[in-house]
C-alpha cells in the first residue's frame, strides 16, 4: 500500500435540480464564497486555475486544477489535480427518485506530493481522513445554503 495515496468519496443529497447544482458547481472560481474551507480560487483560463484549501489542519494545500470533463448533459464536472496534491476529482449528479433533488457524489483519488505531508503520511493518515471529511461536510452545508439564496446572473 502506497501510504500516500488517497481515495475519497463523498455523497451529498441537495433539494435543488441537478441543473441548479451543476450550475453552482461549473464555477469553480466561486466556491470561496460558499465552501469555508476552499480558501481561495484563481482562474489562470478558461480551463485551469489555482486553489488553496484548509480545513481543520493548520496548513494549506495549494493545487492546479485542468478540466478534464464538462459534460451538464451527464451531470459531470472533473479535474485533473497537479500541486500538493496529484490525481483527479469529479463530481457525478444525478436526480432523485420523484424529481426531490440531486445526488451529488464525489470522488478523488490522490497522491500526496507536499513533503512535509508525504513525511506524516502514516502517522497521520486518520488525521488526514478526518479533516477531508470535516472539510467535504462544510462544502456540502455552504452548497446548500447556495443553492437556497438566488445567485444573481454574471
Amino acid at each position: 500500500m502506497d501510504w500516500c495515496r488517497f481515495r475519497f468519496r463523498s455523497v451529498w443529497r441537495l433539494a435543488a435540480p441537478p441543473e441548479a447544482v451543476y450550475a453552482v458547481l461549473e464555477r469553480a472560481e466561486e466556491y470561496p464564497r460558499w465552501w469555508p474551507q476552499v480558501r481561495e480560487v484563481v482562474p489562470r483560463d478558461a480551463r485551469t486555475g489555482t486553489a488553496r484549501f484548509r480545513s481543520v489542519l493548520p496548513y494549506d494545500l495549494v493545487v492546479t486544477a485542468e478540466a478534464r470533463r464538462r459534460d451538464p448533459a451527464a451531470g459531470v464536472l472533473e479535474v485533473g489535480l497537479g500541486g500538493d496534491l496529484e490525481g483527479w476529482a469529479r463530481w457525478t449528479l444525478s436526480a432523485l427518485p420523484g424529481g426531490a433533488g440531486t445526488r451529488a457524489l464525489y470522488e478523488q483519488e490522490v497522491e500526496v506530493r507536499d513533503r512535509l505531508m508525504r513525511a506524516f503520511a502514516v502517522p497521520g493518515r486518520l488525521l488526514f481522513r478526518a479533516n477531508h471529511a470535516l472539510m467535504m461536510r462544510g462544502g456540502r452545508r455552504g452548497l446548500a445554503a447556495r443553492l437556497r439564496t438566488p445567485v444573481p446572473p454574471v
